[in-house]
């Protein structure tokens, strides 16, 4: 936890400093890079390592760590259509749920996405993909994932209006395969996103965008994490390469039993720009 800590104050020392600043990268302004790493289905490569840091998980209040490393590839299909992949391959610290218990490391199930999406926005502004998730049984232990092959669809929508953006992301993933003695997935994701770009501070924005979760095969009252929060982020640069720092924090009003009641957020999105 002591280093989580070191963490957040180093992205907050890096967010507020004067001296690192973002500069054009192939081409781009500090504005263009700001709305490519904003929009998650933009047409650019990058690898985004986020970690996610749980406080007060099971019945032991421990901490959880998840190292998600989230490369994204744009494919162009054809003249007006493109195919953006991401895949978000998860590290997880897992605690112990009792004092016999000891903690779990290693890999999670790894999830593969693939977004169809338009070239150029609708006349509205609106940017958007549709396309189908995949979460693959691929835990190194049996505590880190369900067990289970699963599919389902997926969407994303987003529009910049002036110095914000706003926008969602929701999918749905149930399993095809897999050991009946493990339980069965239903399972939906919603994040809605709002970002405010500051005008006078290039590459600085203020960012909420909270991980809605529900288990549809829990008992009623254990479906839902509900999180609030936001956070701050800026482009920066280290050498030649583009990168989104971004630190945020969250607050479940709505969990499970044995869930997290915070949640710490820290992110380096390395950005390669055309």
């Amino acid at each position: 936890m002591k280093n989580n800590w070191k963490l957040l104050f180093a992205a907050g020392a890096l967010l507020g400093s004067p001296l690192i600043q973002a500069a054009d990268a192939g081409g781009k302004s500090v504005e263009e890079l700001a709305k490519a790493a904003q929009n998650p289905i933009a047409n650019m490569i990058s690898v985004p390592f986020q970690n996610n840091t749980n406080f007060n998980v099971g019945p032991e209040d421990k901490t959880q760590n998840v190292l998600n490393i989230q490369p994204v590839y744009p494919v162009s299909i054809t003249e007006d259509w493109n195919m953006i992949t991401r895949t978000i391959i998860p590290i997880v610290s897992q605690p112990a749920m009792t004092s016999a218990q000891s903690r779990t490391n290693g890999l999670g199930d790894i999830q593969f996405s693939a977004f169809f999406s338009p070239k150029a926005p609708t006349a509205g502004g609106w940017i958007w993909g549709v396309g189908a998730i995949a979460e693959l049984d691929t835990a190194s232990d049996d505590v880190l994932g369900n067990g289970k092959t699963s599919l389902g669809p997926t969407a994303i929508a987003l529009k910049f209006t002036g110095p914000w953006m706003f926008g969602g992301l929701i999918n749905n993933l149930q399993d095809v395969s897999g050991s009946s003695s493990n339980a069965d997935v239903n399972k939906m994701l919603l994040q809605p996103f709002l970002n405010y770009n500051f005008p006078d501070k290039p590459g600085r924005y203020l960012v909420s965008a909270p991980i809605i979760t529900a288990n549809w095969e829990a008992e009623s009252g254990e479906q839902w994490t509900v999180p609030i929060g936001g956070g701050i982020g800026q482009i920066m640069r280290w050498g030649k390469l583009p990168v989104n720092l971004q630190a945020s924090l969250y607050y479940n009003v709505k969990t499970p039993t044995n869930g997290a009641d915070w949640q710490m957020r820290l992110q380096a999105q390395l950005m390669f720009p055309k």
